[in-house]
C-alpha cells in the first residue's frame, strides 16, 4: 500500500481491506460456512480506460512503467488468472489471504 500527504481516506480504505478480509475469513471458517474469503490487490493494468488516458498523455507511460519493478504494466488477464486460482479448488487451503498482483509496485 502506498500513502501520500493527500491520501488519508484512500489509505484508510486500503488498510482496512486486508483486516476486513481476515475478519470475514475467520468468521466464515469458525461458523463452518462453505465460504473462503481472500482478497485481490491489483496493480495498474492496461484496460481500455487506462489506454485512452495514456494515448492522451503519452508522457505518463514511461513513469508508470518505471514504478513497476517487473518493467511493464499489467494486463486484465494477469488479474483474472489470480481470481481464477482463488475460485478454484487449488486454493482450498487459502483463507484470509491477500493476493497482490501488481508487478512489484507495492513492494
Amino acid at each position: 500500500m502506498t500513502s501520500g500527504t493527500n491520501t488519508a481516506a484512500h489509505s484508510a480504505r486500503k488498510g482496512g481491506g486486508p483486516n476486513l478480509t481476515k475478519a470475514a475469513a475467520v468468521h466464515c471458517a469458525t461458523k463452518k460456512l462453505p465460504i473462503r474469503v481472500n482478497s485481490v490487490h491489483p496493480g495498474m493494468c492496461v484496460t481500455p480506460l487506462v489506454q485512452s488516458y495514456l494515448d492522451e498523455h503519452p508522457d505518463q507511460l514511461a513513469p508508470q512503467i518505471a514504478a513497476h519493478p517487473i518493467g511493464h504494466l499489467g494486463e486484465p488477464n494477469d488479474i483474472a488468472y489470480g481470481v481464477l486460482y482463488l475460485a478454484s479448488d487449488e486454493s482450498k487451503f487459502m483463507l484470509g489471504s491477500e493476493l497482490v498482483i501488481d508487478g512489484g509496485y507495492l513492494i
